[in-house]
């Protein structure tokens, strides 16, 4: 039985998994349906966004359902998530009641948070998405805190589809076993969310890919829990994990590279302090000379990209390059996940 959110992709059993995946092509080879005619989902938007969103509601319109946009502190009211706390202040209503009236009007509630990059030992708790977890009576979808579920789904699909091309005979659950896989961080001019890569590696290694962290320095690993998630997977799944600083051994003979850039979670709300490292390793672009060192791979980001500083015009260009079939694919997977979770 599936868990009765999608908080993130750990929860799920691989079996649940693929068949989410397979859901999904089935959805982009036919498009239209009526699994949520009459339903309706609230997608919570504290952060800005354009694919999730546009994605979500096009998803939900095409399979009959209708979604409403909420912007809290825009058009919605702030709201306090923390609890036993005196309402004094800007928050206007709890998370205790909008989750709950939520849930009586819609059938799917999403909510997007980002991290507020203060603390990383509170941003790390999730605690907005929990909060709406707890108290909503009805499934929450992740559309990013800090993890990226559907992301990740959008993106093992177009590797599927890709790698099936070359080996026809393969199936999708078993194409991406073995494939060396390079998760690399790239150079951006402020330090982003982690939750890309958290999510990258956890599929990745959830698919039974030999994966490689590739990040400037030890400070740019990933939180702990992700490692070992990762290292967990692969004792399930096959595969191996490994992490290196080195840009040309990381490349050499890759399948797949996925680049994310993220900032360094010893250096979290004090960014001034990582400025300096960033900037001595704008040199991890992916560019034309390290993707000619690996065994012809395929590119990938999750968008939006900053050209010529996270990847050169010519890889972003090139026929290798997937990045828009990754974005299209989160219509799909999208509709998988609503239509799976919708009572």
């Amino acid at each position: 039985m599936s868990p009765r959110h999608f908080l993130n992709t750990q929860d799920w059993s691989r079996s649940g998994l693929d068949d989410l995946l397979a859901r999904a092509a089935q959805f982009k080879r036919s498009p239209l349906g009526d699994q949520l005619r009459g339903r309706s989902i609230a997608l919570v938007f504290f952060n800005p966004s354009m694919r999730t969103r546009t994605s979500f509601e096009l998803g939900a319109f095409q399979l009959g359902g209708h979604a409403v946009v909420l912007q809290p502190g825009k058009d919605a009211w702030p709201i306090e998530f923390d609890t036993g706390v005196v309402m004094d202040g800007e928050a206007e209503e709890h998370i205790a009641e909008v989750a709950r009236v939520l849930g009586r009007y819609a059938d799917l509630v999403g909510v997007r948070a980002f991290p507020r990059f203060a603390d990383w030992s509170v941003d790390r708790e999730d605690r907005v998405l929990r909060a709406f977890a707890k108290f909503s009576p009805v499934p929450v979808i992740n559309m990013e805190t800090i993890t990226h579920p559907c992301q990740e789904l959008a993106h093992v699909m177009a590797l599927q589809e890709h790698f099936l091309g070359r080996e026809p005979g393969s199936s999708p659950e078993q194409v991406l076993r073995g494939k060396k896989y390079v998760l690399t961080w790239t150079y951006h001019p402020k330090p982003l969310n982690t939750a890309v890569a958290n999510s990258a590696l956890a599929i990745a290694t959830r698919m039974g890919m030999d994966v490689t962290l590739l990040c400037p320095t030890s400070e740019y690993v990933l939180d702990a829990r992700y490692m070992d998630w990762a290292a967990r997977n692969v004792a399930e799944s096959g595969g191996s994990l490994s992490v290196s600083h080195d840009p040309d051994s990381a490349y050499a003979g890759a399948d797949v590279v996925y680049a994310k850039s993220w900032g360094a979670l010893p250096y979290f709300g004090n960014w001034e302090a990582e400025k300096a490292i960033r900037e001595r390793h704008r040199h991890f672009i992916v560019d034309e000379r390290k993707m000619a060192l690996t065994r012809g791979a395929v590119f990938s980001h999750c968008l939006p990209l900053r050209r010529n500083v996270k990847a050169s015009d010519a890889v972003m260009d090139s026929p290798q390059c997937i990045a828009i079939d990754e974005a299209e694919n989160r219509l799909h997977v999208q509709k998988a996940v609503m239509s799976a979770l919708v009572r």
